[in-house]
């Protein structure tokens, strides 16, 4: 093949721009980047080499699954037929889905409902059994923790049957008060309540004794140097129990958070999401929807949890923003 003269003058000016040589600035910044990079890798290699480890696991187990789920969100994925790629498709479907932010409300529901209970109840328990000597310590530390080795399907079994309106034990303790029978999990106005109590139940437990871990860890000198300022027990509470225990109700007001808004076991048990859709959380509405038999269910659930994962993230970093954890003081 012959080259035309101006391909041929091109070419060369090209060359003759490729061989000019690098500004010495340029080059002497260049370098001195090299050598900061280099000397900060050498400094620091130990601490790399340690979370090197933390750092593959969670790219292997979760955000390779969160990229791989995401890639498979852009596709109409069907049993039957090879499947296209629609792009944001199903994230417009979903966020146009009034049932699905219907169901993150019932979510956050029966988070107002469970956490503030839990953390309230946990934090008289754990400050009572703080105060109680070895034994009895002991024997109650074991009896709050009992409800938490129930099965969630168990507990859901055995509320349904206390709820009943005919021979149920609540309503029967109703009736001494002139209250009642009342159709608990049939009323749409009581039944998200109503599956509530049991949530409250089963976590309470684990709850209570992570919360005296934490006022285990506060010096004694503390409250005594507040006794003797003359400092009552809600004084002491406020002043230095709750303070000083600050990242551990942060860590469980996340928790506890999360944990309400992916509650699955006792509203699918209890009662199916019904009645009117009135427990529809927001896992069972994405189950549901996953085993609906109309085409493209999987990509409509898939986008679904994929959203709720950023909601739930969503809230956490609120969370964290509005309550900034301190490092622990040291005793």
């Amino acid at each position: 093949m012959t080259m035309s003269p101006q391909t041929t003058t091109h070419m060369g000016t090209a060359a003759s721009v490729a061989l000019q040589p690098e500004p010495p600035v340029k080059g002497r910044r260049r370098r001195k980047t090299q050598e900061r990079i280099s000397k900060h890798l050498m400094a620091n290699r130990t601490a790399y080499l340690m979370i090197a480890p933390m750092v593959i696991l969670l790219g292997i187990f979760v955000w390779w699954p969160l990229a791989y789920s995401f890639y498979l969100s852009t596709f109409e994925i069907s049993f039957y037929e090879d499947p296209v790629f629609v792009g944001l498709q199903f994230y417009q479907y979903v966020l146009e889905d009034p049932q699905f932010w219907r169901s993150i409300g019932i979510g956050a529901m029966y988070v107002v409902y469970t956490v503030p209970a839990i953390m309230i109840i946990a934090f008289l328990m754990a400050s009572f059994i703080r105060t109680c000597g070895i034994k009895l310590a002991g024997l109650l530390k074991t009896t709050v923790y009992v409800p938490t080795v129930v099965s969630a399907v168990v507990a859901s079994i055995i509320f349904v049957f206390m709820y009943r309106a005919d021979g149920g034990i609540i309503n029967w303790l109703l009736s001494f008060v002139g209250l009642g029978p009342y159709a608990f999990l049939s009323d749409p106005d009581l039944a998200l309540p109503a599956i509530s109590v049991p949530g409250i139940w089963l976590a309470f437990g684990i709850t209570t004794l992570i919360m005296l871990a934490g006022m285990y860890d506060i010096p004694q000198s503390y409250y005594e140097a507040a006794q003797l300022e003359g400092a009552n027990y809600l004084q002491r509470t406020w002043f230095i129990t709750i303070p000083l225990m600050r990242n551990v109700l942060l860590y469980l007001l996340v928790t506890a958070t999360i944990a309400g808004m992916q509650q699955f076991e006792l509203p699918l048990i209890m009662t199916g999401g019904g009645p009117t859709n009135a427990t529809m959380t927001p896992n069972l509405f994405i189950f549901n929807t996953f085993k609906d038999p109309t085409p493209y269910a999987t990509s409509f659930s898939l986008t679904a949890a994929l959203i709720l994962f950023f909601v739930l993230g969503t809230i956490s970093v609120i969370i964290f923003r509005l309550i900034r954890s301190d490092k622990a003081i040291d005793a």
